[in-house]
């Protein structure tokens, strides 16, 4: 799928993880907790471990993963260059559709950086 409105998909999967979120709140809860101690700032800082997500969010090619480590990759300051040596990184480990993901993975960043 080829998002073209960054902004707007995450408004509408922010509804749809809400919903989802509702009906399985014990889960929901564990995955939040996960997810703030995988990014809370240790050895690496934030930013950088959002940069490693994004990478992984191209190489497993999920428009979401895209959305979400983009727009926290922007809130934690990374530049414009580092994104695109993390997409460079993507590429190399996951080939052809990683090609793909990033650029969008770029349009993502780029539409976050700028709102």
């Amino acid at each position: 799928m080829a998002v073209s409105d960054w902004q707007a998909f995450v408004e509408q999967t922010d509804g749809r993880m809400g919903a989802l979120r509702t009906g399985i709140p014990g889960v929901a809860k564990g995955f939040q907790e996960i997810a703030r101690a995988a990014i809370g700032a240790g050895a690496l800082d934030s930013r950088t471990k959002e940069l490693i997500a994004l990478a992984i969010g191209i190489a497993a090619r999920c428009d979401g993963c895209l959305a979400y480590h983009a727009k926290a990759a922007a809130r934690y300051g990374a530049t414009r260059e580092e994104v695109m040596e993390t997409i460079g990184v993507a590429v190399y480990m996951g080939g052809g559709p990683s090609m793909i993901y990033g650029a969008e993975a770029l349009a993502a960043f780029d539409s976050f950086a700028e709102g």
